[in-house]
Parts: C-alpha cells; structure tokens; sequence
C-alpha cells in the first residue's frame, strides 16, 4: 500500500510517501509559503520514487487544528489530488501526529494557538495504538485539564510560549518537556495506513479541516 500525506498546520511544510511500512518525505520551513511550495514538494517526492499520483492507493493530511490558512491549504491540494486521480483520503489530528512522533507512551500536546490560547490534548498508548484521554480542545494555558499519573511528555510550540503556566499546571507529572515538536508528514502518513487498510478512507468531498476554534483574532473589547 502506498500513501501520500501533506501537513502544513505551522509554520513547517512537510509531505510524505508510506510504502509498506517504509515512509521518506520532504519538510521545509516555508513560514507563510505553503501554497506556493507544497505541491512542488509532492512532485519532487513523487518524482524521486518515480510515481505520478495516480500510483498512491490514499491521500492524508494533516486535519487540525493549527493555522486556518494552512488547514484549507492540506485540506484544499489533498481534495483537488484525489478528484483528479480518483483517490480516497483520510483526514489525521495535527496533535495526534505529534504525539506519533514522540517516544513516550504518555503524552500531552500543546500548540500555540495564539490570543493567549493553546490548542491542547493528550494521548495514552494503549495496546499498541492511541488513546485520547483528552479530546483536542482549544483553551488557555492555565485552564489545561488535568491527567492521572506521572511520566508524561510535555511537547509542542505552548511549552516555549506558556511555559509557566503549564509546568505550574502539571508539576511533577512530566518526566520532559519538547517543545521543538510539531506535526510532521511522516506522522501523518504512519496513523493513516493502518485506517486505510481497515477500508476508512473517504471520498474527496468529505474530508474537511478540523479547526476547533470558531474565530481567529479578538475583538477590540475582547483585547481590553
């Protein structure tokens, strides 16, 4: 089986080929550019496999939550790919992706998700696969729900941004902290296959960006 899967939730453009287990790709940091370099990116990648996209059984993307731009921008080239070769896709959590990338079997993911919020969840391995033990919400800092236990890992841009409030907020539960992680293509590619194999992938006009927040910048009130 072979998967193509596209993330640009940050600031960090990555694309990435899952075939039977073996996964390369592609990241940049392209800062606000991902339009114009994502589908480069997957023509480069594909080329140096000598594939066309037609030769993909499924298309991922990171769903969310993350910038709204860069959403629609995965969401958007993932849809206009699958039309075009007739493909089915799967939409993947930006922080379960995240979480897929760390070596802890304990979890808690935090984004920066800007108006002094955080794009939260956290995720439990359990019997090989992983659990939510925290939905992905959007809050502030200070209101991060508490977990049971120790030895989780703290990762994600909000432990750089907040800190504080979050260590303050998980004291000693957290056996580290890295906050250098962000969703990856290659994270992405490895949580679809085995949903693709199962027969969940959907046609092109269901898949749609998870956002989580309803609204991207405060009202001048809401700033006072």
């Amino acid at each position: 089986m072979k998967i193509l899967a596209l993330e640009t939730s940050t600031e960090f453009c990555s694309v990435a080929l899952w075939h039977d287990g073996e996964i390369d790709g592609i990241e940049q940091h392209v800062g606000q550019g991902h339009s114009e370099r994502l589908l480069a990116m997957v023509t480069e990648l594909l080329q140096r496999h000598g594939m066309r996209v037609n030769d993909v059984d499924g298309l991922a993307f990171g769903e969310g939550p993350g910038s709204f731009t860069g959403l629609r921008i995965a969401c958007g080239v993932t849809q206009g790919l699958a039309f075009a070769a007739n493909l089915p896709v799967l939409g993947v959590g930006t922080l379960l992706a995240m979480a897929e990338s760390t070596s802890s079997e304990r979890v808690i993911c935090c984004m920066d998700a800007r108006m002094h919020e955080i794009y939260h969840a956290a995720y439990e391995k359990q019997a090989g696969g992983w659990h939510a033990v925290h939905a992905a919400r959007v809050l502030a800092p200070a209101a991060a729900p508490r977990v049971k236990g120790s030895g989780w890992l703290g990762c994600g841009s909000a432990f750089a941004v907040y800190r504080d409030p979050l260590v303050q907020r998980y004291g000693g539960q957290l056996s580290g902290i890295e906050a250098s992680v962000h969703p990856r293509a290659h994270e992405v590619a490895r949580l679809a296959a085995p949903r693709f194999a199962r027969g969940e992938g959907e046609a092109a006009a269901a898949a749609a960006p998870l956002y989580v927040r309803d609204k991207v910048a405060l009202k001048v009130y809401e700033q006072r």
